[in-house]
């Protein structure tokens, strides 16, 4: 593969400026009312009186609809465009995000999420798979990695902020989780409006690019997806049974269990770590795993592309992270667990862009739309699982850190499925490009 050219480069970087701030404030939203029910665990559960059971059934049921509903969501939006999908996805789950307020028995609780799964559905495949539209394979994996940026910012920010929100309790005569939904959820659906009126579905349709950048960036994303449906599967059918494609899923489920087994219980296990409840002190000490995070989103999949070698770069980085889980709980250490939790925070969020870039390359056209939302649909599903199983496995055992033992278990398995990865015919990255 030739080398960029100076003034597709220079392209390449103002569409990064124009589009990734904005997909990052989205994805912030987003990941902040999928996880800001991890915040409202204790008081929700005081002023509700639902079981750990039942609060471990509706966060994890969010996931259901989501992954239902992601293939036909995508597929809708590879037809209208993300301009009018992406605004439509904002708007409903912040409305429904914010109706959270009203949960107040395990029947509205269960309602509420699944609702919002099924609003959401689609978002983050569809923002994957927008990212093919406007960057080349050279410039994806950088790309995703600072779109994967909006996860550990939405604890950075969000993490104090659902605290300050929770500490209101009382006020005007709402609960503090109250206040937490209601003020989260608006946010999104004020942006979604915003979104409408921001984003171009594709470069042809960008008044801020040049002809002659509309023209270049056009010519080589065409040509990349000519390869890929030349060398990969074609059709949605013939994705949606691609057995690579069902390897990528198999590996995205297990990263998503270890995400999602942390994050809806990572301020539980601070405020436990401090002896306190959950509040504004928790939520800045929650927030340090995910500056590590942040750092590491940044570093690592540029280090990645640099050498030439995703796969071992992403099969070591989850290791480490399935490492940090199951040591986060071994240590009697509030400073090391701490610690251990920043590893695994950093691992399970910076591999996720490095393990995009594979099916990226493979999958073109429709098949990149309904396959990107298959891998994501069927990886949601992990989301359900892992809170489940951790409170099976603490029952069964008789132990807190069964649990999280259990999903650092599921955390390295999916380190060795990175390994088992086959070399594809997938594209291939220029030495002029692998730079950090």
């Amino acid at each position: 593969m030739p080398a960029p050219s100076a003034s597709l480069q220079a392209t390449i970087s103002k569409v990064t400026k124009r589009l990734l701030p904005f997909l990052l404030l989205m994805y912030v939203l987003a990941f902040l009312d999928r996880a800001n029910v991890g915040f409202a665990k204790k008081a929700f559960q005081a002023d509700t009186g639902i079981s750990d059971a039942a609060f471990a059934l509706g966060a994890s049921i969010f996931f259901l609809s989501y992954a239902l509903l992601e293939v036909p969501s995508n597929i809708i939006m590879h037809k209208v465009g993300a301009r009018i999908w992406m605004a439509r996805i904002m708007v409903t789950w912040g409305l429904i995000s914010a109706a959270m307020m009203f949960a107040h028995n395990e029947f509205t609780f269960y309602v509420l999420r699944v609702l919002l799964g099924a609003a959401e559905a689609g978002f983050f495949p569809g923002v994957i798979f927008y990212l093919t539209l406007w960057f080349p394979s050279f410039a994806r994996g950088r790309a995703m990695g600072l779109f994967y940026f909006g996860a550990p910012l939405a604890f950075i920010f969000g993490s104090p902020l659902s605290g300050l929100l929770l500490d209101w309790h009382g006020l005007g005569g709402l609960h503090g989780w109250q206040w937490m939904f209601m003020v989260e959820g608006l946010l999104a659906t004020v942006v979604g409006v915003w979104a409408y009126f921001y984003l171009d579905n594709k470069p042809a349709d960008a008044k801020w690019l040049t002809a002659a950048e509309k023209d270049e960036l056009t010519r080589v994303l065409a040509a990349e997806e000519t390869h890929k449906t030349t060398h990969g599967p074609a059709h949605l059918l013939s994705a949606m049974r691609n057995m690579k494609v069902l390897h990528f899923a198999l590996i995205y489920f297990l990263i998503q269990m270890s995400v999602y087994g942390v994050v809806f219980y990572l301020p539980t296990q601070v405020a436990n770590l401090l002896g306190t409840k959950v509040g504004l002190q928790v939520g800045f000490v929650s927030a340090i795993p995910w500056v590590c995070a942040l750092v590491a989103a940044y570093v690592l999949p540029r280090m990645a592309d640099a050498s030439g070698n995703r796969r071992g770069y992403a099969a070591a980085i989850l290791a480490v992270s399935g490492l940090g889980i199951a040591a986060s709980v071994a240590t009697t250490s509030p400073a090391l667990a701490l610690i251990a939790l920043c590893f695994a925070a950093a691992g399970f969020i910076s591999v996720q862009p490095i393990f995009w870039t594979f099916p990226t390359d493979y999958l073109g056209g429709v098949a990149a739309a309904g396959g990107i939302a298959l891998i994501n649909s069927l990886g949601a599903l992990g989301g359900f699982v892992a809170p489940n199983v951790k409170t099976w496995a603490e029952a069964a055992f008789a132990s807190q850190a069964a649990g999280l033992y259990v999903l650092a278990g599921t955390t390295l398995l999916g380190a060795l499925l990175i390994l088992a990865i086959g070399q594809s015919r997938a594209l291939p990255v220029a030495p002029a490009t692998r730079r950090a």
